[in-house]
């Protein structure tokens, strides 16, 4: 049987052990850019629960202990790696809850929750990633399962389940075959899981050491993004609170809603029914909702209209704030995500309430843009999260407010957030504004200058570390050996022959006469465009540059 106790000191050894690898895990980027940072974002986010868990005394049933491991991760989870895993472990906790001790039965059946509450809540889940390890973990566990039989025997059937999983996940995702490595997100399951077996097998507690070097390779991305047409046009995104004498049931909803769209979540809990929906009639939809209750947020939006490339964002650790909870006192507030001082400052002067330090390198957690929008004294708060891979934290945290209306607008870039806010009227009403900052950011492409993590071949290139790479909407297609080379070059490419707009954010490592003289440079080729230096001070990235 695994008591609390032990479960605790499962979860202790697992934060430590995906500590001590996460440098490996993060090694598995197809992209050199130096922001491989799944192992990162999950270690982050078992840190959060190791120290709910350091709080917890030898008596403590198993259900208490695991459910407030996942409360913990919930707010903790950084990326979507980490609100995934997150996610597995909300599941796991489910499946313990009111058990003072979990045999093997039991422990398959966590388990299986676990993969459930992960595959449902994520939108277009995709085969190769950690959804395929945490299923197969599942599978093996219940097939290896008895209440006879000792959980610690069950558990460890699940390792080897998700480590002979992990080994098939080139197979199944190209871009992990041709890089010939393994899934990050599925690899860093596995070395939280080998971290729970210790102690569930042998008692042991595996120490927090230094950095394990990861092993020289080329790698690929967890989280794989898919190029696909758009069947329905709409995603509906609202909140129900239910109706005292309800009837139907949240299945009911999913299976109607699944006839008429995808990318279908229905989550609820006692008191609310949270749906997620895309779909080509949004009436329809708002209709199906309200059978059910009273609809506090509804937020409906064109798909089509948004820009969808992806790209990478600089970073620097987030900063902790002190916690307030501030009364609406204006109707709109914002919270946006950046680094550097001068990026800072410019949010702070297009008017943003509250600005949450971090980016691609250091994703902000759900509790930290949480912890924003509790900050901000108003009525509707619109969130830019400025890069892709912190959209599904900022959509978590969204979910926790209970007394604001959060809307997400789900900018990638930091041009991109700039340009959402710039097109903000105090004047107009929630629907107006909504759509012009989509419709603004949706114009921005992004250009971004960084630096080579290690030696590549990526997009056709051959790339060597230290080298300057330019990206294009988040695609490498420029490599040199000076940043303002790369910088024009990749902007020559994505503007042709003309351009309205070009703002040059230029990072720490940049001086203001280098930019400058990429101002000028572009000023010769696009006589009629406005060009401007602006200091963002961001790590990482030598440029961030908006074009329009």
């Amino acid at each position: 049987m695994i008591t609390g106790a032990v479960l605790r000191d499962g979860l202790i050894s697992a934060a430590n052990n995906i500590a001590n690898y996460k440098n490996a895990v993060n090694a598995l980027n197809v992209f050199p850019v130096p922001d491989g940072d799944t192992g990162s974002n999950m270690s982050m986010t078992m840190a959060a629960a190791k120290t709910a868990m350091e709080a917890i005394t030898d008596d403590a049933d198993a259900g208490y202990v695991a459910d407030r491991a996942a409360s913990a991760m919930l707010r903790g989870a950084r990326g979507n790696s980490g609100v995934i895993l997150s996610l597995i472990f909300r599941g796991f906790a489910d499946g313990l809850k009111g058990c003072e001790a979990a045999n093997g039965a039991i422990l398959a059946t966590a388990l299986e929750l676990g993969s459930t509450k992960a595959y449902k809540t994520v939108s277009n889940p995709t085969e190769g990633t950690i959804l395929t390890v945490i299923q197969a973990a599942a599978d093996a566990a219940k097939k290896n399962s008895r209440e006879d039989l000792d959980a610690a025997d069950t558990f460890e059937a699940a390792y080897q389940g998700a480590c002979e999983a992990l080994l098939k996940t080139p197979e199944m995702l190209n871009v992990l075959k041709k890089a010939k490595v393994v899934d990050a997100g599925g690899q860093g399951l596995c070395y939280i899981f080998l971290g729970m077996l210790s102690v569930f097998i042998d008692g042991k507690i595996i120490e927090a050491n230094e950095e394990t070097e990861p092993e020289a390779q080329i790698a690929a991305p967890a989280e794989v993004m898919r190029e696909e047409d758009i069947r329905f046009a709409y995603c509906n995104e609202f909140i129900i609170k239910k109706k005292d004498d309800l009837q139907h049931t949240a299945d009911e909803m999913k299976t109607y809603l699944q006839t008429i769209g995808d990318c279908v979540v229905v989550v609820e809990d006692d008191e609310i029914i949270k749906v997620h929906v895309h779909s080509n009639d949004p009436a329809a939809v708002l209709a199906e909702g309200l059978q059910y209750g009273e609809l506090l947020t509804v937020k409906v939006e064109n798909m089509k209209q948004q820009h969808r490339n992806a790209h990478w964002g600089a970073a620097e650790q987030a900063k902790p704030a002190e916690k307030v909870h501030a009364v609406p006192e204006k109707r709109y507030g914002f919270v946006s995500v950046a680094a550097g001082e001068g990026f800072h400052a410019l949010f702070e002067q297009l008017g943003a309430d509250a600005i949450v330090s971090g980016g691609q390198t250091m994703n902000p957690s759900t509790e930290d843009i949480l912890d924003a929008i509790n900050r901000v004294p108003a009525e509707l708060v619109y969130v830019l999260p400025n890069n892709k891979n912190i959209i599904l934290a900022a959509r978590q945290a969204a979910g926790l407010v209970a007394d604001k209306k959060v809307v997400i607008l789900e900018t990638r870039s930091v041009p991109q957030g700039i340009a959402a806010l710039l097109s903000f009227d105090e004047d107009e009403n929630e629907e107006t504004n909504t759509a012009a900052m989509q419709d603004a950011f949706g114009r921005v492409q992004t250009v971004s200058v960084t630096y080579a993590a290690r030696d590549s071949f990526a997009a056709g290139l051959n790339i060597k570390k230290g080298q300057c790479m330019g990206l294009e909407n988040g695609k490498i297609t420029v490599v040199s050996d000076d940043p303002n080379d790369a910088a024009f070059r990749a902007i020559k490419h994505i503007a042709k022959r003309s351009a309205n707009v070009i703002t040059i954010y230029y990072g720490e490592s940049i001086t203001e006469e280098k930019a400058n003289a990429l101002a000028d440079s572009l000023t010769a080729r696009y006589s009629g465009a406005e060009i401007m230096a602006v200091a963002g001070g961001q790590p990482v990235y030598h440029y961030l540059i908006s074009v329009e």
